[in-house]
């Protein structure tokens, strides 16, 4: 896999300061990692945005803080903006090489399950993700997972199926259940839940057509407010 590179800069700007930056499309960030002393940084917000899609949280990236050598580090956690999908604040992970780490990497499921395909039953993933513990060369951006085996509605893949890649300890628990498949709806259920949602629909309009009396007072609905965490 190609070495992905993010340059930053160090960041001596902090609390409600921040704000600027971001106007500058600028996200702070902070690097630290065991036995190392965290710092405060700034980098750019489009070129995170594109390391972040090819790298995700499982692939090392190379972090070059102004002219130095490059940090082996872990995008840890991106704090998103509440309303805007860009990134406000992102942590990084320092890496040791020789040091075995634990993160989640995620499931990329392969194949086609028979009971889907010929029976048309519907399939159920019920993990994303697995916890494992690995050297940072170790490190891969997915585990395959194949559907193939789910042959009928009675199989399920655990988490002790999955082949993990050399080197890659699975830390969740084996009987963990990852993807199944479940039969499709009989003509009856579709039928009782198309009567259930023309139930509810006239119980709304039934609601709705109800008016408040003229001497009623109604007043102004309040309004929440809800409070954003914010990182230096």
């Amino acid at each position: 896999m190609a070495t992905i590179v993010l340059h930053a800069a160090p960041r001596t700007v902090v609390g409600k300061a921040v704000k600027k930056l971001r106007l500058a499309n600028t996200v702070p960030a902070v690097v630290y990692g065991h036995g190392v002393k965290s710092r405060s940084l700034a980098v750019e917000a489009i070129a995170f945005q594109k390391v972040y899609r090819q790298a995700g949280s499982s692939s090392l990236v190379d972090l070059v803080i102004g002219g130095s050598a490059p940090l082996k580090v872990l995008i840890h956690a991106v704090q998103q903006h509440p309303t805007k999908t860009i990134p406000i604040h992102v942590d990084f992970y320092q890496v040791k090489m020789t040091e075995k780490l634990t993160t989640d990497i995620e499931l990329h499921f392969v194949g086609e399950s028979v009971a889907v395909k010929e029976s048309g039953g519907i399939l159920i993933r019920s993990l994303d993700t697995v916890k494992v513990e690995c050297l940072p060369s170790n490190l891969v951006p997915a585990i395959d997972v194949d559907l193939a085996t789910l042959k009928t509605f009675n199989d399920k893949i655990h988490v002790r199926d999955i082949i993990a890649p050399p080197g890659v300890t699975i830390l969740d628990g084996g009987d963990e259940v990852v993807a199944s498949v479940t039969p499709p709806r009989s003509e009856e259920e579709l039928a009782s839940l198309s009567t259930k949602v023309e139930e509810d629909v006239a119980a709304v309009e039934k609601v709705e057509a109800k008016k408040p009396e003229d001497d009623e007072e109604t007043a102004e609905p309040e309004i929440p407010t809800t409070a954003v965490p914010k990182k230096e």
